[in-house]
């Protein structure tokens, strides 16, 4: 599979699926902001034996190498940083978040393949037709039928214990402040900034660091 993803000129995030290269479509600001909140909440949630990236391919097999949007592995399968793809036994949470155009694929296509191949987690991000605020969609493998069951449905955070203790990554954008409409010069001063400050700080100490995964 490496191989394939190192040819020349291949477009960004292209996927193999059942055989065939897949290029998918300029990314919008719902599905970017919502892939940086969720592998910001799981980074700062998850114990050591885990971590979380985001657009890596995940092999499923010969014919299959998906690139979800978020993934969740083992600390074990993370070889270093020219690292391209990870095995499907390694990975135990995948996360899609839909589009206009890859919503066939993110319903059906690949939540069947990510079952069949044995990844036990799998989360699909949805924007909601009425608020526009995402919803988290939970499914859980059955092992039985290795099919999907539907597990819950979340707004602004996640809570669950799978695939590990206290998996709480909050899955809305942080509510926007109320726009201050500064004073004139005979209204009295500017709004003071201190708050905003504080914000900042809170903001900024929820992230991870920038370091090699």
């Amino acid at each position: 599979m490496d191989h394939l993803l190192a040819l020349p000129n291949l477009p960004p995030h292209t996927q193999l699926i059942d055989g065939s290269l897949v290029c998918v479509s300029p990314q919008r600001r719902f599905h970017g902001t919502m892939i940086d909140l969720l592998v910001c909440g799981l980074r700062t949630t998850l114990p050591p034996a885990f971590k979380a990236s985001r657009q890596m391919t995940v092999v499923l097999d010969r014919h299959n190498g998906h690139e979800p949007d978020v993934s969740v592995v083992r600390a074990s399968a993370v070889t270093g940083p020219d690292q391209m793809s990870y095995r499907a036994e390694d990975v135990v949470l995948v996360v899609e978040v839909v589009t206009p155009e890859s919503a066939a694929r993110d319903h059906g296509t690949k939540p069947r393949k990510y079952a069949a191949a044995g990844i036990e987690n799998f989360w699909r991000v949805e924007e909601s037709g009425t608020s526009g605020r995402p919803v988290v969609h939970v499914y859980e493998l059955d092992p039985v039928t290795k099919s999907y069951v539907h597990a819950g449905m979340h707004r602004d955070r996640v809570k669950l214990d799978r695939p590990y203790p206290r998996c709480s990554p909050r899955a809305a954008p942080f509510p926007a402040r109320p726009r201050s409409t500064p004073r004139d010069h005979l209204g009295g001063p500017w709004p003071p900034l201190r708050s905003d400050a504080r914000k900042t700080r809170s903001y900024r100490a929820s992230c991870p660091r920038v370091a090699a995964p």
